[in-house]
């Protein structure tokens, strides 16, 4: 608990030291204005934000894009995972498609998307989807070669079947790197439902704010505020899922290490 603490008190100091060099940058006038507001300003602005209505509906459009997709992605990746950590000749039949297509980036891939999809969120969702079905896969594939191999011969030979090894051995043991896997995927997924609306400049949602923010000739302290939610959300969304991982598998390393 002592080690959390401190470490909640030096990720505070950090956010103070950053916000005050910030302010102190602007105020001095080493940066224009029109270029850094002051944080103070900035910070401001976000939470006026909070209560206009229709900002707070654009959030909830990139919530729902992004818990879609995420969801879609969970449901992909941990199936075909687990069957490719568990069938060689699966994985090893695939391997090269799947290589071929993780490293394309999905910004690259809207207008193709938007051609086949429209303007709307089942483009967001669909590109939050392909960006966050590796992370999960991989974690997949690595936690079924990282189970106990005297945990699965033991149950083979009082003669349970490939099926039943899975779900009571392989699955349970698999199951941490899936969630850390999610963890990681949730922030690559409010990545790409930000960036989508930014660059595609279609719908509504957070990043469209943003976007209309950056063309207003004195935009960019919404422009920054948006980025504040942006991140705000980030950190929530981090922590909900740190905090559910040390409830479901308090025997993983990370949470052993917590003092």
């Amino acid at each position: 608990m002592k080690g959390r603490q401190e470490r909640l008190l030096l990720g505070a100091l950090g956010v103070v030291v950053a916000f005050g060099v910030c302010e102190a940058v602007s105020r001095a006038g080493l940066v224009r204005r029109s270029y850094l507001p002051p944080a103070s300003e900035v910070l401001a602005r976000a939470v006026e934000l909070a209560g206009d209505s229709v900002f707070l509906g654009g959030i909830a459009a990139t919530l729902r894009a992004w818990g879609l997709g995420l969801a879609l992605a969970v449901a992909i990746a941990v199936p075909v995972g687990l069957v490719l950590g568990s069938v060689p000749v699966v994985d090893a039949a695939v391997r090269a498609i799947v290589e071929f297509l993780r490293p394309l980036p999905s910004v690259a891939l809207i207008p193709l998307v938007s051609l086949l999809l429209g303007s709307g969120t089942e483009t967001k969702v669909a590109l939050v989807t392909y960006a966050s079905v590796w992370p999960i896969l991989f974690n997949t594939v690595y936690g079924l070669g990282e189970t106990d191999p005297l945990a699965k011969d033991t149950l083979r030979v009082f003669g349970f079947g490939r099926l039943a090894v899975l779900l009571r051995v392989e699955l349970p043991g698999t199951a941490p790197f899936i969630a850390a896997g999610i963890r990681i995927s949730a922030a690559v997924a409010l990545i790409l439902a930000v960036a989508t609306e930014i660059l595609a400049g279609f719908g509504e949602g957070l990043g469209i704010f943003i976007a209309q923010a950056g063309l207003a000739t004195d935009g960019t302290r919404d422009v920054l505020a948006g980025v504040v939610w942006a991140g705000a959300l980030g950190l929530v969304i981090n922590g909900v899922l740190v905090w559910g991982e040390r409830r479901l598998f308090p025997w993983t390393p990370e949470r052993r290490g917590v003092g």
